[in-house]
């Protein structure tokens, strides 16, 4: 079995944001010459997400929203009731009360959407789905953080 491994570091413009990467990771595909195998696809922050669906700006947004419903920031107001009911309790993260940060819920997110994705790999290309992209989501940005892409196979 062959092993190729390429590194990215992403640094996001916002806070939030979903970074299509799909060509990137064709193109370790490529590059490592292996025709049938997997690629691994893992965020190497705790504050970000890796994952596979549409590309379309409507679902992104619609996840965006939902994600702050189940996971909801502290530095804004709860989107409902229910947000504010699973917010922890008196309010804020525990996280927060002693290194004065404000990313408690990026810490959640990454919980939700995972940090790494495994796709197979046929015939030397990524074998995805129609309409399947793969993404980083940055639940927390404005700073340097990596992805590891690892080929593995034959």
């Amino acid at each position: 079995m062959a092993a190729h491994t390429v590194y990215r570091t992403f640094n996001t413009d916002r806070r939030r944001e979903f970074v299509r990467i799909t060509a990137d990771v064709a193109g370790a595909v490529e590059e490592s010459g292996i025709r049938e195998g997997m690629a691994l696809v893992c965020a190497m922050h705790i504050t970000a997400g890796v994952w596979i669906n549409d590309d379309e700006p409507g679902i992104l947004e619609d996840t965006l929203e939902w994600l702050d419903k189940l996971a909801p920031p502290s530095w804004k107001e709860p989107a409902n009731d229910v947000a504010a009911e699973l917010s922890p309790d008196p309010g804020d993260f525990r996280h927060h009360r002693s290194g004065g940060e404000d990313n408690g819920d990026a810490h959640w997110k990454n919980l939700l959407v995972h940090h790494q994705v495994v796709v197979p790999i046929t015939d030397g290309r990524l074998d995805l789905g129609p309409w399947q992209a793969i993404f980083y989501a940055e639940f927390d940005g404005g700073r340097d953080k990596r992805l590891v892409i690892k080929v593995l196979g034959e």
